[in-house]
C-alpha cells in the first residue's frame, strides 16, 4: 500500500519515535489521514522510514491507547473513529480535559477537591437571601457593584492594585478578559502585541483571532528580556511578572523599571496577567506592575488558581478610556457575568473565608512542591526544578540527552501526566529542555508513587540503550 507520511525530516538530535507520533497524531488531527483508513504494515512503514519494526510497533500500540489508532483483526491498525478532527484548533486545556490521568500533574491545576463547597454554597445561599429584586434582572455588563468594590479593596490590599471599582470589570475568567481587551485594542488601531515564549499557547490564539499580530519575546530567569522589545510597532506586551509560566521566573526590580520606562517612551500598554499571584512559598509576593502606572497598565487575574477554573470569574482593571469601551464589548459577549455567582464571591471575601482559604492552599501548595524535590531526589530522576518556589507547577529541566516529548509520551504511557516544555514554545527550540511539572492537583504521597515509577521506566531504558 503506498503511503505517504506528512513528517519533516529528521532532526538529529530528537528522537524518531517522538518524530513518527508527533506527525501520526498530527495527520490524524487535520484529517489527512481519514477515520477508519488503514495505516501500512509496521514491517513495511518501518522499511520506508528507515527505522526498527519494534519502534513502529511501539508508536502504533501508543497513539491506539490515546485513542488516535484502533488495531482489528484482520485489518490491521486503522484511524480510529474516535478520533475525528475538531475544525479549529483545540486549546491545549480542552484536550487535557479529555481524560483525567492516574497521576494528575498537568500544569495549572489547583486542588480540585479542596474547593471550599461549604463555604461557597453558605455564601451563595447568604447571597440569593439577600438579593434585591432588581439583582435578579440582567446583569450590570461591568460587574455587579457590591463585588467590583469588594475586589478593589481586596486587590489593592493583598497585591497592591490602585483598583477604582469604576474602572473594575467583571469577566468569565482570564479568558474572557483577554479576549475582550483584544478586541477592544484591534478597534483602536492596535496591530502587534509581544508576549513571553515560552508561554501559554491559548494567549496567542485569542491574539490572533482578534486580528492582532504576535512577537514572542524570550524570557530567562529574571523574566522576560525587555531589551528585545522594538521601539517601533509593538503596540502592548503581554506579561506575568508576578510568575511567569512555565518558567517559574519572576520579573526582577531593574526589568520592571525597564519595561515601564518602555511602554511609557513607546506609548504602549502592559497587559500584566497576574498568574498565580497569590502562592509564593519563599517569602511575600511582589505587589503588581499596575500599581505603579495604572494609567499604562492593564491587569488582569481570577478565581481559576485560587478557587477552581469552573467558577469562571475573573476581573480586568484599566485605565478609565479603556474601560469605557472594554464594557460595551463584555455587553455584546453575554450581558454580564452572572450576578448570584458575583455576590457569593463578594460574601466570600467579606468575610474573611476567601483569605483563609488561600492562606490554607498556599501551605498545601508549599508541601506539595517539597515533596516534589524530594521525590525527584530521592528516586534519582534526571531533572532539576528552576524557577521560584511559587504556584502550582515548575519547570524540571533535563540533566540528561532524554528529549522532553520522549519523557512526557514515556510518563503518559504510565498514567502520568505532564507537560513537555516543546507544548508552550512559540518559536520551536531545536535543543528543548525541560518538562512543566503539576503538583497542584495530586497529594504528596501520590507524588512520590508517580516520581517512583517514572524513575524505574527512564533506568530501565536507560539500560537497555
Amino acid at each position: 500500500m503506498d503511503f505517504l507520511l506528512p513528517i519533516e525530516p529528521l532532526v538529529p538530535g530528537r528522537p524518531r519515535r517522538v518524530q513518527l507520533e508527533s506527525a501520526l497524531r498530527e495527520a490524524v488531527r487535520s484529517g489527512r489521514l481519514a477515520v477508519g483508513q488503514r495505516l501500512p504494515a509496521s514491517r513495511v512503514l518501518a522499511e520506508d522510514l528507515g527505522i526498527s519494526r519494534r519502534l513502529v510497533v511501539e508508536v502504533y500500540t501508543q497513539l491506539s491507547a490515546e485513542g488516535y489508532l484502533v488495531s482489528r483483526p484482520g485489518s490491521g491498525t486503522c484511524v480510529s473513529d474516535l478520533s475525528l478532527p475538531p475544525t479549529t484548533e483545540v486549546p491545549d486545556a480542552l484536550r487535557s480535559a479529555e481524560v483525567v490521568p492516574r497521576w494528575d500533574m498537568r500544569p495549572g491545576i489547583p486542588t480540585l477537591s479542596a474547593f471550599p463547597r461549604r463555604l461557597w454554597r453558605r455564601a451563595w445561599t447568604t447571597a440569593l437571601a439577600a438579593a434585591a429584586d432588581s439583582d435578579l434582572d440582567y446583569p450590570d455588563p461591568a460587574g455587579h457593584p457590591r463585588l467590583r468594590h469588594v475586589l478593589a479593596d481586596y486587590l489593592g490590599r493583598v497585591r497592591g492594585v490602585d483598583a477604582d471599582p469604576h474602572r473594575l470589570l467583571i469577566c468569565a475568567g482570564f479568558t474572557q478578559g483577554l479576549h475582550l481587551l483584544a478586541h477592544t485594542l484591534r478597534a483602536r488601531g492596535a496591530k502587534t502585541v509581544a508576549i513571553e515564549d515560552p508561554g501559554l499557547p491559548h494567549r496567542a490564539s485569542i491574539l490572533r483571532q482578534a486580528g492582532l499580530a504576535v512577537l514572542p519575546v524570550p524570557v530567562d530567569h529574571d523574566g522576560i528580556l525587555v531589551d528585545r522589545l522594538p521601539e517601533r510597532g509593538v503596540d502592548a506586551v503581554l506579561t506575568t511578572p508576578a510568575h511567569q509560566f512555565p518558567t517559574g521566573a519572576i520579573l526582577a526590580s531593574a526589568r520592571r523599571e525597564a519595561v515601564l520606562a518602555w511602554a511609557g517612551r513607546c506609548g504602549a500598554i502592559l497587559v500584566e496577567d497576574d498568574y498565580d499571584g497569590e502562592f509564593r512559598f519563599d517569602r511575600r509576593a511582589v505587589g503588581c506592575l499596575q500599581g505603579r502606572a495604572p494609567d499604562r497598565v492593564v491587569y488582569l487575574g481570577s478565581t481559576s488558581k485560587t478557587l477552581a477554573p469552573a467558577v469562571r470569574l475573573g476581573w480586568l482593571v484599566s485605565p478609565a478610556e479603556l474601560h469605557a469601551e472594554l464594557v460595551p464589548n463584555k455587553f455584546l459577549a453575554d450581558h454580564g457575568s452572572p450576578t448570584l455567582d458575583q455576590l457569593a464571591l463578594a460574601q466570600l471575601v467579606e468575610t474573611g473565608d476567601y483569605d483563609r482559604h488561600i492562606r490554607a492552599a498556599r501551605s498545601r501548595y508549599r508541601t506539595a512542591r517539597q515533596a516534589l524535590e524530594l521525590a525527584i531526589t530521592r528516586h534519582r530522576v534526571p531533572l532539576r526544578l528552576v524557577g521560584t518556589a511559587a504556584g502550582v507547577q515548575t519547570l524540571a529541566t533535563r540533566l540528561d540527552d532524554t528529549h522532553p516529548d520522549e519523557l512526557t509520551a514515556r510518563a503518559r504511557a504510565l498514567g502520568i501526566a505532564f507537560t513537555s516544555i516543546t507544548r508552550f514554545q512559540l518559536n520551536p527550540d531545536p535543543s528543548p529542555d525541560g518538562v512543566v511539572i503539576g503538583y497542584g492537583n495530586i497529594a504528596p504521597h501520590a507524588i512520590d508513587e508517580a516520581i517512583a515509577l517514572l524513575a524505574n521506566t527512564v533506568e530501565r531504558q536507560r539500560r537497555s540503550t
